[in-house]
């Protein structure tokens, strides 16, 4: 079996092109409590700044755009848990391409409306019995749909990676970069785009500590598959990195670290408080990480991106507020 075709840092910055005008150049944010605390400098990528509150919008969009004429009247087909979803049917509305989403049916209600409100046509699944990834390619072969997947996909991988190029052209090279890691598309674009601009950072990707799949993986040097995890982390909830993202996360990152869901709350209360900003918990696993590692980046340049915003309100103020 021949290896896959994997994309390169070319990659992303012709989709940084694609995504001129189209994408938010998201604001890169310091705190100076945050710098004191760690002995560091840090610098948060405000990725829950992006349009639909998520830097899968990069992904989708720069997919989607490259679409052909007959794909584009056929429509498109996606599986995700609330932010590709969302992605993938704001870029389709924006494209004029009719879309199709499988969403698990206890996805954040936030989430779910939003997708629904951008156009997207949602198909519900069961996401602890059912195989969202059967449920696609059977609507794609069915209705002649393209598949666009959440992470493994090269024009998706290389949108992502715009997030960290956007990162280093604004602040330069740093010592280490965070990011959060579920099926890895986001950590291996922003790999493609650390190893292009800041090629002795070190870089981490950060998962829920009860879906460790990929700090498995990596380690064993091999894809390992877990049962869905039970997380708060519902962005990071996945059971596999991709046949594409693996490799690059292999070649191109230093180490996969976790995060425990009450570090995530910490710091989704942390980042409400101090920085003002609504992060939900998946978009703070690299922030998570990074507190943990505090004797480790004394006197660093820390990139910490910070990859979503969409959290129901009522979920939000109930993890904040629980015991603070």
């Amino acid at each position: 079996m021949n290896a896959p075709t994997l994309p390169t840092y070319d990659d992303v910055s012709a989709a940084a092109a694609r995504l001129e005008g189209h994408a938010h150049r998201t604001p890169v944010m310091t705190s100076r409590t945050i710098d004191d605390a760690l002995g560091a400098q840090v610098f948060f990528k405000c990725e829950n700044l992006q349009r639909m509150g998520a830097f899968k919008f990069r992904g989708a969009f720069n997919a989607l755009s490259r679409f052909d004429a007959g794909q584009r009247r056929h429509g498109v087909v996606a599986f995700s848990s609330g932010n590709h979803a969302q992605a993938i049917a704001l870029s389709a509305s924006i494209l004029g391409i009719p879309a199709t989403i499988v969403m698990p049916q206890d996805a954040p209600a936030a989430k779910m409306a939003a997708t629904r409100g951008y156009g997207g046509n949602v198909v519900t699944y069961d996401r602890y019995t059912e195989d969202r990834e059967q449920i696609g390619r059977d609507l794609a072969a069915k209705h002649g749909l393209t598949l666009i997947p959440p992470y493994d996909h090269p024009d998706v991988i290389a949108g992502q990676g715009t997030a960290a190029k956007e990162l280093f052209d604004e602040v330069g090279p740093l010592d280490a970069v965070f990011t959060p890691l579920g099926g890895g598309g986001l950590l291996s674009g922003t790999a493609l785009a650390t190893r292009a601009l800041s090629p002795h950072a070190k870089l981490y990707g950060v998962e829920p500590e009860a879906g460790n799949d990929g700090q498995q993986s990596f380690r064993s040097g091999a894809i390992v598959h877990i049962d869905t995890p039970r997380t708060i982390a519902d962005g990071a909830q996945t059971q596999h990195l991709g046949n594409l993202t693996f490799p690059i996360i292999r070649r191109d990152v230093d180490d996969i670290l976790t995060a425990t869901d009450a570090e995530l709350v910490d710091c989704m209360r942390f980042f409400a408080t101090r920085m003002k900003i609504v992060v939900e918990p998946t978009g703070c696993l690299s922030f998570a990480a990074v507190r943990r590692m505090k004797d480790a980046l004394q006197g660093k340049r820390v990139g910490v991106v910070i990859s979503g915003g969409n959290v129901d309100l009522e979920n939000f103020c109930a993890l904040v507020s629980a015991s603070a």
